[in-house]
């Protein structure tokens, strides 16, 4: 073959190879320009033109919406493309705010397992699927807070409806809501067992986040079932979990709530007071980000309950623990005599804190009971403090903590009354005390003979006279207290001695 053949074979497999790449990048460019055009030609008009109507709720019946978003949801031609599909999943949190809206809850119960959403779900992806689910409990818990067995039902359909199809991170996150469900009915032991096995999986998966959550739960849980040690651990569980991963505003201030709960049931009162504040701050800049504002404090206020983990209820801790706090200090000095006799209203005053900016606009009927209840205790008045609760139960005894807390201020204030009638006598009859404090005189000698025995003052019930006998406390005498622990510790030298005198006869025998 000559050079010249061999340069046209040459350049004839160059320009085949070129003709081949060409025709290939051809093909490749008009297989996606056939799907760019599938895509943008998705006929979704009629889709959206129902979803536009069903939005317009001022030209809509309820029940048309419903229809009408229904319609979209069921469509003939089963059509499933990206459009289509976010037009659907709007489509179906529109139709359960509507269900809320009606209070339809049976109909709420049925919109994800029935047979409205079953073609949507089994159309897209898990992680949509589960988007969806997650999205629309949210909807029906902010819409409907006080309606817990609806909300229960709901969980409990969506749990046997995945493990039917085998969705195991969608139902760790519905039980996960559950529990938090059952413990705001007050179930505790069922939640407890729900959230023992749920931590088992959750462990085993090393899901963070999750873990968090409920770990959280737990220690709300204990907390209701008055285990305080448990629910410090569990708390302390979900803090080390949140310091590996990102954690949003809402969940670190449900965080720092609970650990002021916990704080204050130990009694640290400023401690808890700081985490309050926290937790305040943030869920005040939330509730702004969401168009909350004034309008939506008045509403809170005007509702049925102060929601849970709320930045209202957050201000009524920090209420409660700057009450508790001052008014602690006052007692103190009571319980040892005529110190603390006398309180000043300085002492308890919260005026201060609840004329600040950010806590103007949450005036209401919350508020004013706690400042009814600082004003009541600032005057050790037993009987205006029981008015006021008694003007204020729902305000006060919906609420775990400040019920729990509340009761434990009733009984310092009754024993400071006590104390402040009896500081004047030697000796008194228990009937004249139980007429001065207007109690039953069988209630009042209980109470005496509590503190008595609490070693609040010394003294003694005389029953068969009818009288309490007050001693005065004398000095302590030091010399008598050193003696004592000179006898205590010359007991455990000899005790030692004796030991080893008696293993020493045992080795030489």
């Amino acid at each position: 073959m000559s050079e010249g053949e061999a340069m046209e074979i040459e350049a004839a497999a160059t320009a085949a190879a070129a003709t081949t790449t060409t025709t290939t990048t051809n093909s490749n460019s008009n297989s996606n320009s056939n799907n760019n055009l599938d895509d943008d030609e998705e006929d979704i008009a009629d889709l959206s033109l129902l979803l536009d109507s069903a939005q317009d709720s001022s030209s809509t019946s309820p029940s048309t919406t419903i229809q009408t978003l229904t319609s979209i949801l069921t469509e003939s031609q089963n059509r499933h493309g990206p459009k289509a599909s976010s037009i659907k999943e709007r489509a179906i949190y529109l139709l359960a705010r509507t269900h809320c809206s009606m209070q339809s809850y049976d109909s709420v119960v049925a919109l994800l397992t029935g047979s409205t959403c079953s073609a949507f779900f089994l159309n897209v992806t898990k992680a949509k699927c589960a988007k969806v689910v997650r999205a629309v409990l949210d909807i029906v818990c902010s819409l409907a807070p006080e309606e817990l067995d609806m909300q229960q039902q709901i969980c409990l359909n969506i749990i046997e409806w995945t493990q039917q199809e085998k969705r195991s991170f969608l139902r760790q996150r519905v039980q996960a809501k559950l529990a938090s469900v059952l413990f705001l009915k007050g179930k505790y032991g069922e939640a407890q067992t729900l959230v023992d096995g749920l931590l088992t999986e959750l462990k085993k998966l090393d899901d963070k986040q999750l873990l968090v959550e409920t770990h959280l739960v737990e220690s709300k849980i204990h907390h209701g079932l008055r285990n305080l040690p448990k629910s410090k651990a569990a708390l302390t569980a979900s803090r080390t979990c949140a310091n590996a991963i990102y954690v949003g505003p809402g969940l670190q201030s449900s965080i720092d709530g609970m650990s002021g709960i916990l704080h204050c049931e130990e009694g640290d009162y400023n401690t808890a007071h700081s985490y309050f504040l926290e937790a305040f701050e943030q869920l005040d800049q939330l509730e702004e980000g969401k168009g909350g504002g004034a309008k939506a404090s008045a509403n809170a206020n005007a509702s049925a309950n102060v929601k849970e983990g709320s930045a209202l209820s957050c201000l009524k801790y920090m209420m409660l623990c700057k009450i508790l706090d001052s008014l602690t200090k006052a007692l103190k000095l009571s319980s040892q005599g005529g110190v603390g006799a006398r309180s000043d209203k300085a002492e308890v005053d919260i005026s201060g804190m609840i004329s600040s900016k950010q806590a103007v606009k949450f005036a209401g009927k919350d508020i004013e009971a706690m400042s009814a209840i600082a004003s009541a205790a600032s005057r050790r008045s037993l009987k205006e403090y029981e008015a006021v609760t008694e003007k204020y139960s729902h305000e006060l005894q919906d609420d775990l903590l400040i019920k729990h807390h509340l009761k434990f201020l009733h009984e310092q204030l009754l024993e400071s009354n006590l104390i402040r009638i009896i500081e004047p006598y030697s000796c008194v009859e228990i009937e004249h005390v139980a007429e001065l404090i207007d109690m039953p005189l069988a209630l009042v000698e209980k109470k005496l003979s509590q503190m008595i025995l609490d070693g609040k003052f010394n003294g003694i019930l005389d029953q068969g006279k009818g009288q309490l006998i007050v001693y005065e406390e004398g000095e302590k005498d030091l010399a008598m207290e050193k003696g004592l622990e000179v006898i205590a510790n010359m007991d455990n030298v000899v005790s030692s001695l004796f030991v080893r005198s008696h293993a020493l006869r045992t080795t030489m025998a």
